[in-house]
């Protein structure tokens, strides 16, 4: 059933792409079409398998207490706009630069940023600094929902369709939407889901290309591909059917039949359509997963860590990829916790150390189990935050700073423009809410085409790549 879907989805995306360079004139219109039979195929050849996973940071990340200023000028600038320096001053937000010293960047290549900013992760993130100096990991700065190039003379227009943005800047709900499908809420599709529709007729069992370990979330939904959702303990079973219904083996039997059964009602019969595939793909999983055993270890040494535990279930589908028939996977975990308008000193620190540890766990389970350099790992958030303080916490912004991990990583250096340090320069709007220099469209893009999707299929996961003079940003390899 799931070979048939996939083919005939491979079928759409190809006839997609003959379409799509047919516009290029009938004089190439051989060329091109046998150009566009390869990209066809593209996810088809080989054994290789690939997967992306998306950390979504709920809240909007704090990005300024994620990456601080280390140089002594530009931490002089932060200061003075967060509060705070070197003793802490009360009401700040600022922490002191010899709490940074270990965390401290130094990039590869010579590389130089603006106004010679060298930047610091935040103290707890110890691991992350040891990833970005094994090249491993890097930095994307400053990128954020766009739908064109955008100048801060364009963003105080009062011509919007000249001069178009993201629908409901800052609120939470449309950008966690804009941020995963371009979209403000409401939408039906996201790009992890988009880029599933393209690569699901490379698994043999369609179902887990497009796999959540946090619930619903629109990225992983495609116009075919279908979000399978999981536990952090693994998949999830319908209990009446999977334990005994009242103890009675006979009553699970019985609902099992019931749930399962055909009927001549066209809703009944597609309900129970679901409800069977559920359940067998349930039993799939739990059997791929029971031999699965992990040497890395996902447990703090103090309380839980929501996030790893998430991760530790995606490294053990991962490694029963073979059993689960796929050899394209996106997969979507998540913390809470980021909306920091008080008290941002103490929780952040809190989740910059979750963040950390659970990242590093991941990648070395995925060095345990030799696909280091098939997974890449990114986050994102809502959104990013203001560099201005509100006192003890920080506001709602636009632009941020992201991770890349993974072994196919050009890691050890930043991708972007570093903004300036400041309130009232071009790259930012107000308060230090930074103007994105590079759009979602193409971070998505860049971690699309390594994953395998074709160039003339980019503008089917990012709709609005077309407008940016790059899809590609380098920081794969």
């Amino acid at each position: 059933m799931h070979i048939g879907k996939a083919n005939e989805l491979s079928r759409r995306a190809f006839l997609r792409r003959s379409k799509q360079l047919a516009v290029a004139g009938s004089a190439s219109s051989f060329a091109l079409g046998l150009a566009g039979i390869g990209e066809a195929a593209a996810f088809s050849a080989g054994n290789d398998y690939k997967a992306l996973v998306c950390i979504f940071l709920y809240g909007g990340n704090d990005h300024n207490s994620t990456l601080m200023p280390f140089d002594s000028v530009n931490y002089d600038l932060y200061s003075a706009i967060r509060g705070g320096g070197p003793g802490q001053t009360a009401g700040g937000i600022t922490l002191a630069r010899s709490s940074l010293a270990a965390t401290a960047l130094t990039p590869s290549g010579g590389q130089v940023l603006t106004n010679n900013l060298q930047y610091a992760l935040a103290p707890q993130m110890t691991r992350l600094k040891a990833l970005f100096d094994a090249g491993r990991m890097a930095p994307l700065l400053n990128v954020g929902p766009l739908i064109a190039p955008l100048t801060l003379a364009q963003y105080n227009s009062s011509n919007h369709t000249a001069n178009p943005r993201p629908a409901k800047l800052f609120s939470h709900n449309d950008q966690q939407s804009t941020w995963q499908s371009s979209k403000p809420e409401g939408a039906t599709d996201g790009w992890g889901g988009r880029m599933g529709d393209l690569a699901m007729s490379s698994n043999a069992n369609a179902l887990f290309t497009c796999i959540s370990a946090t619930g619903n979330a629109v990225f992983l939904s495609g116009q075919t591909a279908l979000t399978y959702q999981v536990s952090s303990a693994g998949a999830l079973a319908v209990n009446g059917i999977k334990n005994n219904l009242y103890g009675s083996s006979a009553g699970s039997a019985a609902l099992r039949t019931l749930m399962t059964q055909t009927s001549n009602n066209v809703f009944e019969a597609e309900y129970n359509r679901v409800a069977k595939r559920s359940i067998d793909a349930e039993g799939v999983v739990t059997a791929a997963l029971q031999p699965i055993t992990l040497a890395t270890s996902f447990r703090p040494a103090t309380g839980r860590n929501s996030l790893a535990e998430q991760l530790q279930v995606v490294a053990r589908l991962i490694a029963a990829r073979q059993p689960l028939g796929a050899r394209r996977q996106v997969f979507m975990v998540s913390m809470g916790g980021y909306d920091l308008h008080d008290n941002l000193i103490t929780n952040q620190a809190n989740l910059m150390g979750q963040l950390d540890f659970a990242m590093d766990a991941f990648y070395r389970a995925t060095v345990e189990l030799g696909v280091a350099d098939k997974v890449t790992t990114f986050t994102a958030s809502d959104f990013g935050r203001t560099l201005q303080s509100n006192g003890d916490g920080s506001d709602h912004g636009w632009g941020s700073h992201h991770f890349i991990m993974g072994g196919a990583v050009n890691g050890g250096r930043f991708y972007g423009v570093a903004p300036q340090i400041s309130v009232t320069s071009p790259d930012q709007v107000g308060q230090g809410r930074l103007l994105p220099n590079i759009s979602v469209d193409q971070y998505a893009s860049t971690l699309a085409t390594w994953f395998g999707v074709s160039a003339s299929e980019l503008p089917s996961v990012s709709p609005n790549i077309g407008r940016f003079a790059t899809a590609n940003l380098g920081f794969m390899a």
